[in-house]
Parts: C-alpha cells; sequence; structure tokens
C-alpha cells in the first residue's frame, strides 16, 4: 500500500467493537502501546477488520504533541 502520509503505525488488533454505527479498533503497536481508532461500521466491515489481523494506523492530524516525565 503507497500513500502520501508519513504518520503511519504497524501494529496488530486485539478488539473490534461494533456498534450500530460505528466501530471502535484497539491496535496494538510495536512499542507495546496501543492505539485506539474509532472508525465507521461500514469501513470496519469492507476492510473484514478482526482480532489478530495485521494493519496499518494512519494517523491524519494538523497538531502534533509530545511530553516527557
Amino acid at each position: 500500500m503507497k500513500i502520501s502520509a508519513r504518520n503511519t503505525l504497524k501494529g496488530k488488533v486485539e478488539a473490534v467493537d461494533t456498534g450500530m454505527i460505528m466501530a471502535k479498533v484497539k491496535v496494538k503497536i510495536e512499542a507495546p502501546d496501543v492505539i485506539t481508532a474509532i472508525i465507521t461500521k461500514e469501513a470496519a466491515e469492507d476492510l473484514d477488520i478482526k482480532e489478530g489481523d495485521t494493519i496499518t494506523v494512519i494517523v491524519k492530524s494538523t497538531e502534533v504533541m509530545v511530553g516527557k516525565e
């Protein structure tokens, strides 16, 4: 898959919670962190996303924040 976005993370789907309109997809990324993406139910079904799938998370944002402890 080639796209112009540079903010991409690869990971494994930990859970898919499908509601009436939206689907919540939890993705475990390399770091040991999890990213939760809220996408439409239609998109989740079109992509046939299920637990254990390897997917790419594409971050589309106009703002980037950093933190330090």
